[in-house]
């Protein structure tokens, strides 16, 4: 088969998605009032802040990180601070730009966050704490609370 012929296949086959590695791109873990936090009463608050960005690599490959960052506290102090960069390789072809954009921003970090999730209760245990045990989360209503923001941003300095 010449390459014209290949890529005609490749476009009549529809669009085509296939995972092909996921990995911990970034951790890190730090406990600044070990050991005395293990000696006070437990009555953590949590605050969990989440990141994606994704960047083309060549062809159709696209790497997509998933950062999720844990603040512990108990009382007032800071019991453990936790990070972990979850990342994945995908191969997408053949979605138009809206179908694409949303693959990348709430698909693809759909298929990490369980990933994430586990390295950083993982963590957590191994620094002798309580495991977090995340709420799953919602990226299709992130992504369009994404969309709405930067909707509304865009006819605000229109105006």
């Amino acid at each position: 088969m010449t390459d014209q012929q290949n890529t005609e296949a490749a476009q009549d086959q529809g669009p085509q998605f296939s995972l092909q590695r996921i990995y911990v791109r970034d951790l890190s873990f730090e406990a600044p009032k070990s050991p005395a936090i293990f000696r006070q009463e437990w009555t953590p608050s949590v605050a969990l802040d989440l990141n994606t960005r994704q960047k083309a690599l060549e062809g159709d490959f696209h790497e997509v990180v998933l950062t999720l960052s844990v603040t512990v506290k108990n009382g007032e102090e800071v019991a453990f601070i936790a990070e972990v960069q979850q990342a994945g390789i995908f191969l997408i072809q053949g979605l138009d730009e809206q179908s694409m954009s949303h693959t990348l921003g709430a698909f693809c970090p759909n298929i990490l966050f369980p990933y994430a999730r586990e390295t950083l209760d993982s963590l957590v245990t191994r620094g002798s704490f309580p495991a977090l045990m995340l709420a799953p989360v919602n990226f299709d209503a992130l992504y369009a609370q994404e969309l709405q923001r930067m909707q509304t941003e865009g006819s605000a300095t229109v105006q």
